[in-house]
C-alpha cells in the first residue's frame, strides 16, 4: 500500500450510498458530514446519532502478568480494574509527555483491550510493544479484527435494547459486556465522546454493514441519523472533553492538561514516566501551570486552534479547540490560559482574531452536561 492511499472501513460503501462528504483523517477515508454537521449534532444531544469509529486503534495484551505490564506502561493504576470494566489513562514518554489518551477494557482475568486514538495507534502499539519485555504479556495488533460503530443520544438505550437481551440496565458507564446486537456477537461498552449516554459496539469488520442497517432500522422511530466526524468534534467540545493534538500533546504531562487524576503513584511497582510525573506534580503545585477553561464568544466569530488568548494587551493563553456551539447558538473554545485569568466570570478576556481582539467569557468546564 502506498504512503498516500486512504484506508477505509468496512462501512465505506454505507458512507458513500448515504451520499458523506468524506474527508482524510490520521490515513482514514472518513465520514465528516452526511448533510447538516449542525443537525447531526442536535440530534445526538436530542435524539441519538450513528456513527463510525473503526478508525479507532485496538490492541489486545494477554498474559499472566498483562495487568502488571499495563501497570508498568500505562500512568494508571490498570491492575485495579474489574473484569467487565473500563478505564480512561494515558500512556507517558519517561519525560512525562503526553503520548496519548486511551480506554483500557479488562475483557478477562489476563485479557485487555487498549483502545489508543487513530492518528497515535501506531505510535502506542510500538510503545507498548517495547515495553512488554520481560513481562509475560502479549501485545497484538487488532486493528483489523474490529469495527467500531457507537450509538450515542438519550434515545440509544431504547434502540439498542430492541436489539439484544443484553443486561443495558446493569450495563454501568465505562463498562463492557459481550453479547448478541442483531443477532452479530458484539463487546457492548457504555462509553462515548459526546457528553450523552450511550454504546460503542466492537465488532467483526464483516458484521458492520449488518449491524450498521439494524441499527438504522431499529431507529427510524426514534430520529436516529448517521453522523460524522465534524459533529463528533462539535460534541465533544461541549463536553469539554479533550482532543489528542489539542489539549493533549507530547509537550504537556497531565498535569499540565488538568488530568493529574489519571496519574497513580500509589500503584504497584514503578512505571514509565514515574519520576518525571512526580516532579510535574511537584511543580504544578508550586507554580499552577496554564489552566485549561472554557471561553464563550459575546460575538459571532469563531475561533480556532492556537488563536492567542489576551487580557490587557498581554498574551495570556492559547486556543487548542474552537467551533460554533449548536447547544449554546455561540461560538466557543477550550484554551491554556493563566492561572490569574482562569476563574470563571473573568473579565476583560478575548481571542486575538486576525488582530482584532474578541471579547469572551471564561467558564467552567464543560460548557455542556446532560441531564441524567
Amino acid at each position: 500500500m502506498s504512503s498516500t492511499e486512504l484506508r477505509h472501513t468496512a462501512l465505506d460503501a454505507v458512507h458513500r450510498a448515504l451520499g458523506a462528504t468524506m474527508t482524510d483523517f490520521a490515513g482514514w477515508d472518513m465520514p465528516l458530514r452526511y448533510g447538516s454537521e449542525r443537525d447531526e449534532h442536535l440530534a445526538v444531544r436530542s435524539r441519538a446519532g450513528l456513527f463510525d469509529l473503526s478508525h479507532m486503534g485496538e490492541i489486545t495484551v494477554t498474559g499472566d502478568q498483562a495487568a502488571a505490564f499495563l501497570n508498568h506502561a500505562l500512568v494508571g493504576d490498570i491492575a485495579s480494574v474489574g473484569v467487565g470494566r473500563a478505564r480512561y489513562t494515558m500512556i507517558c514518554r519517561t519525560d512525562g509527555g503526553i503520548l496519548d489518551d486511551l480506554i483500557v477494557y479488562r475483557l478477562a482475568e489476563t485479557e485487555y483491550m487498549v483502545v489508543a486514538n487513530a492518528s497515535n495507534a501506531q505510535v502506542v502499539l510500538d510503545a507498548l510493544t517495547e515495553r512488554a519485555e520481560g513481562f509475560d504479556a502479549e501485545v497484538r495488533d487488532d486493528r483489523d479484527a474490529y469495527a467500531l460503530i457507537a450509538v450515542q443520544g438519550p434515545e440509544s438505550p431504547g434502540i439498542l435494547k430492541s436489539l439484544t437481551d443484553a443486561d443495558l440496565d446493569g450495563l454501568k458507564y465505562y463498562a463492557g459486556l459481550p453479547g448478541t446486537v442483531a443477532g452479530v456477537p458484539a463487546l457492548i461498552a457504555r462509553t462515548g465522546y459526546t457528553g450523552e449516554d450511550g454504546f460503542e459496539l466492537f465488532v467483526a469488520p464483516e458484521h458492520a454493514v449488518e449491524l450498521w442497517q439494524a441499527l438504522t432500522k431499529a431507529g427510524e422511530g426514534a430520529g436516529l441519523v448517521p453522523c460524522g466526524l465534524s459533529c463528533r468534534d462539535t460534541l465533544r467540545l461541549e463536553a469539554g472533553m479533550p482532543l489528542y493534538g489539542h489539549e493533549l500533546t507530547t509537550s504537556l504531562t497531565p498535569f499540565d492538561a488538568g488530568l493529574g487524576r489519571v496519574v497513580k503513584f500509589e500503584k504497584e511497582g514503578d512505571f514509565v514516566g514515574r519520576e518525571a510525573l512526580t516532579e510535574a506534580a511537584a511543580r504544578a503545585q508550586e507554580n499552577p501551570p496554564r489552566v485549561l477553561v472554557g471561553l464563550v464568544a459575546e460575538g459571532r466569530r469563531v475561533p480556532r486552534a492556537g488563536y492567542a488568548v489576551v487580557a490587557g494587551g498581554e498574551v495570556i493563553g492559547e486556543v487548542t479547540s474552537g467551533a460554533p456551539s449548536p447547544t449554546l447558538g455561540k461560538p466557543i473554545a477550550m484554551a491554556y490560559v493563566d492561572a490569574a485569568h482562569a476563574a470563571p466570570g473573568t473579565e476583560g478576556v478575548g481571542v486575538d482574531i486576525r488582530g482584532t481582539h474578541e471579547p469572551y467569557q471564561v467558564v467552567a468546564l464543560p460548557f455542556y452536561k446532560r441531564r441524567k
